[in-house]
């Protein structure tokens, strides 16, 4: 049996929820005997394809075409229903992203297979195969049966834990039968975000709101951030209040987020904001009212001025 996982890439290498998919396919594999084989799109250097071996393919099918460097859903799909016939993969295995879902869902269309997206777990396989995955922005769980014979899991970042291994792929050219329909539409053009580190693929988080008190007072804050190597948030009162740029909006109406740690900035938790943050694995919130919602959804909170707080956290961060 075969496990086919579609990669995500970024700057030239392996997006990290995409190294997530594959270790994640990996396991599923590992359950059901089989091998698993990743699907690369676009120039690609092929040395840091074959990385995906580290994380547990055995062999990365390449399609290495100009027009697949700019993200679009129906060609990737195209690729995505070719390669699994090619594999004869009954598994397909995707990071949960806006390009992810949008695949996933073109794909499953046209292979008649049944679909699970936000996957919390690896597959309960005792009498058929079933999939925990996140509802209701996280507040709730589904167990979802899939009963196709081709089956498509979009996995929710940090759903597993990546060990890094030693293991090299083999890189293999794929060629795809493309249609002119497959590039009806097109990237025109890409906005990309002042920070170097997206807010969904971030495993630290630094995160404001208005008890920052205003745009020229954000600076402790992408402080701690820097020393942190972490990516900045912010709530929606923050972002309609140009403080900060509506890319940065983190909640029920803006980014999902699900990092290692989340730390909230003078934020009192909204259940819009909240709702947008709970499947961290660690949230820190600072705020002086000790009566803030978002102390109860804390792993830890610290009761203070922000704009004392964050000067001494950032100084430990350093050593200094």
């Amino acid at each position: 049996m075969s496990v086919l996982v579609f990669l995500e890439i970024e700057k030239g290498s392996i997006k990290k929820t995409s190294q997530e998919a594959i270790a994640y396919a990996a396991a599923v594999a590992s359950k059901i005997g089989g091998t698993v084989t990743a699907l690369a799109l676009g120039e690609v250097n092929t040395g840091e394809l074959a990385k995906a071996g580290q994380f547990g393919a055995s062999e990365v099918l390449h399609v290495a075409d100009s027009r697949l460097n700019q993200e679009n859903s129906l060609a990737y799909a195209t690729a995505l229903v070719q390669a699994v016939k090619k594999s004869a993969a009954e598994v397909v295995v995707l990071a949960k992203s806006g390009i992810g879902d949008a695949v996933a869902a073109r794909s499953a269309a046209r292979l008649k297979a049944g679909i699970v997206s936000g996957a919390t777990e690896l597959p309960d396989l005792e009498g058929g195969f079933k999939v925990k995955r996140s509802i209701y922005t996280g507040k709730a769980f589904a167990t979802v049966a899939l009963k196709t014979p081709v089956k498509i899991i979009a996995v929710r970042k940090n759903a597993i834990e990546v060990q890094e291994g030693a293991g090299t792929a083999t890189v293999t050219p794929f060629e795809v039968s493309f249609e002119d329909k497959d590039f009806r539409a097109s990237v025109t053009g890409v906005e990309k975000s002042g920070s170097d580190i997206s807010l969904t693929d971030a495993d630290i988080i630094v995160s404001g709101g208005r008890g920052m008190k205003g745009p020229e007072h954000w600076q402790p804050l992408l402080d701690l951030a820097a020393a942190l190597g972490a990516a900045t948030g912010c709530s929606k009162p923050v972002s309609d209040l140009d403080w900060r740029p509506h890319h940065e909006h983190i909640g029920q109406t803006g980014i999902k987020v699900s990092p290692n740690l989340y730390i909230a900035c003078g934020i009192s938790g909204a259940i819009q904001h909240l709702a947008g943050v709970n499947g961290s694995k660690c949230i820190v919130v600072i705020n002086k009212d000790p009566e803030a919602p978002f102390f109860k959804a804390a792993d830890y909170g610290i009761v203070g001025d922000v704009f004392e707080i964050l000067p001494k956290l950032t100084k430990a961060v350093k050593g200094e």
